[in-house]
């Protein structure tokens, strides 16, 4: 009965993290692209206090994203349990951890558009979208692909999801920087993956209970 018990709560913990973490970045995704300008004007472009307070509350949900994903890294991995394999294994882990660094790294940067007299910092917003654009949705690719590769061994996500996995990763490895609001496919993918996950542990708690 605890074993059972204990096998459907990780895909709870890994499906309600992974939901808070898309709902939050997301949001915070959604605020900094509409309140940061960019292209030519943004050098000298002034935010106005609605621009300033958007980004604002997107940094501030940043940290809770990233602990949000933590859960949501380590209770997918704890399905794995001894059948993982090491490579592959590493790869997700690094990758998970690397995503998060750059998402802080470039919630940092951002920090720098929000001085006293609400003239934005180019240098600020351009290291900002780099390291969220390239280096971030990059990492968070070859989470993506690792993920579902993982998946696909194992057998634990259908045929369905992994395709839309890997063409999710394919997606932010190649397009990148190059396609507005791409960034928000990662979002979208962990959400979708969260959603199979609590729906899965649904089916299985509706099943018969095998005692020990």
């Amino acid at each position: 009965m605890k074993r059972r018990l204990k096998r459907l709560a990780t895909p709870w913990a890994a499906g309600m993290a992974g939901v808070v973490f898309a709902v939050l970045t997301a949001t915070a995704i959604v605020l900094v692209r509409t309140a940061l300008p960019s292209g030519a004007d943004a050098a000298e472009a002034t935010l106005e206090p609605g621009q300033r307070s958007a980004v604002r509350t997107a940094l501030e949900l940043i940290p809770f994203a990233g602990i949000a994903f933590l859960w949501f890294m380590g209770a997918l991995r704890e399905q794995g349990g001894e059948r993982e394999e090491k490579f592959v294994s590493t790869v997700f882990l690094g990758s998970g951890l690397i995503f998060v660094a750059t998402l802080f790294g470039a919630a940092a940067a951002a920090w720098s558009v929000l001085d006293a007299g609400g003239q934005g910092s180019s240098f600020g917003r351009d290291v900002a979208y780099a390291l969220l654009t390239t280096y971030a949705m990059r990492m968070a690719a070859v989470f993506v692909l690792t993920t579902s590769t993982i998946g696909r061994r194992l057998g634990v996500l259908p045929r369905p999801l992994v395709a839309i996995g890997y063409l999710a990763g394919l997606t932010l490895l190649v397009v990148g920087a190059s396609v507005p609001w791409s960034e928000l496919v990662f979002p979208a993918w962990v959400a979708v993956l969260s959603l199979n996950l609590l729906w899965g542990r649904r089916s299985d708690a509706s099943g018969p209970v095998a005692s020990t």
